[in-house]
C-alpha cells in the first residue's frame, strides 16, 4: 500500500481540521497515512517554511486558513508541485452565506473566543472534576447531569468529555456494598442517566486495570459471579428510579456522550419531565 502524507494546516488550533480529517480516514481501513499537523498558520514566514517540507514529503494538503494571501500563496505553491489543495470548511461555509444572507466574517479562531459559552465551559470542566467517584454529592442539585454506573463502566472519561461540550456532569459509583447517598434518589434538576455494560466485557476491562496496576488478578472485583450481581443490582436501581440506561459495551466514550446529550435535550424540550425507562 502506497504511503500518503497528510498535511493538515490551520490559521487557529486545528482542532476542527484534525476531527474532519480523523472522520474521513475512519472510512479506510489499514491506510498508510503520515499525518503532518500545521496549526497557528498566520504569516508568511511560517507558510514559507510549512512549503519547504511538504515539498520535501509531497501529498493531500486539507487547510482552514481565512487569510486571503496566506491562502493564495498556498494554492499557488500547491499548484506548482501538482498536489492538490482542498479547503476543508469553504463549501459548508459558502452554503451558510447564502442561507444566512451574509458574509462570513473571516476571523481565525472564532470558535475559541473567550465569551460567555468559553468561560460556562471552563466552570463545567472544573465542576465535572469537583464531582467526579461520588465526590462531593451535596452539590448534585447543580449538576446539569448525572451518570451512575459500576465500577470501569467509563463514568470518568464520559463526564469529561461532556464537561468539554459544557455540561455539568456528576459520576455516581454503584456498589453492592455501600449504596449511594438517597440524594440521588430525590434530585429533580440534573438528569440522571445509568451506564452499563455486559458482565463480560466488565470482567475484561477491569482485569486490564489490574495488570496495569500490578495486583493480583483473582478478586471479586473481577469474579463473575461478584460482577453479574453487581451489574444486576445497578440495572434494578436504575429501573426502579425510571432513569434512562445507555449500554456501553460496544460503544466509545463520544458515541455514549452523544447518547447521553440526545437525552438530556429531549428532557429539556419535554420540560424537564422524568424522562423515565429507556435503554439505548
Amino acid at each position: 500500500m502506497q504511503r500518503l502524507h497528510l498535511h493538515l494546516l490551520s490559521d487557529s488550533t486545528g482542532e476542527t481540521l484534525e476531527m474532519i480529517a480523523k472522520a474521513a480516514l475512519a472510512q479506510f481501513e489499514d491506510a498508510d497515512v503520515v499525518r503532518h499537523f500545521w496549526p497557528m498558520v498566520r504569516s508568511q514566514q511560517h507558510l514559507d517554511r510549512i512549503l519547504g517540507e511538504i515539498s520535501a514529503n509531497p501529498g493531500l494538503v486539507l487547510f482552514t486558513l481565512v487569510n486571503t494571501e496566506t491562502r493564495d500563496r498556498l494554492e499557488a505553491r500547491c499548484a506548482t508541485l501538482g498536489l492538490p489543495a482542498i479547503a476543508a470548511l469553504d463549501a459548508v461555509t459558502a452554503a451558510l452565506e447564502q442561507q444566512l444572507g451574509q458574509e462570513a466574517r473571516g476571523r481565525p479562531g472564532r470558535q475559541h473566543m473567550m465569551d460567555e459559552a468559553y468561560f460556562q465551559r471552563v466552570d463545567a470542566i472544573q465542576f465535572t472534576i469537583a464531582h467526579d467517584d461520588g465526590v462531593g454529592w451535596e452539590n448534585w442539585e447543580e449538576a446539569d447531569i448525572l451518570l451512575a454506573g459500576v465500577s470501569r463502566s467509563s463514568k470518568t472519561p464520559t463526564s469529561i468529555y461532556l464537561a468539554n461540550r459544557g455540561y455539568k456532569v456528576a459520576n455516581i459509583p454503584i456498589v453492592v456494598e455501600s449504596p449511594p447517598p438517597a440524594s440521588l434518589h430525590s434530585v429533580r434538576r440534573p438528569l440522571v442517566v445509568g451506564l452499563t455494560t455486559s458482565p463480560e466485557r466488565l470482567i475484561a476491562v477491569r482485569r486490564n486495570r489490574l495488570l496495569s496496576l500490578n495486583q493480583a488478578p483473582e478478586t471479586p472485583y473481577v469474579d463473575t459471579e461478584h460482577v453479574t450481581r453487581e451489574v444486576q443490582y445497578a440495572r434494578r436501581m436504575f429501573a426502579d428510579n425510571g432513569w434512562p440506561v445507555i449500554d456501553v459495551s460496544r460503544r466509545s466514550i463520544e458515541e455514549t456522550a452523544a447518547a447521553v446529550i440526545t437525552l438530556y435535550n429531549e428532557r429539556k424540550a419535554a420540560g424537564e419531565g422524568n424522562p423515565g425507562m429507556k435503554a439505548l
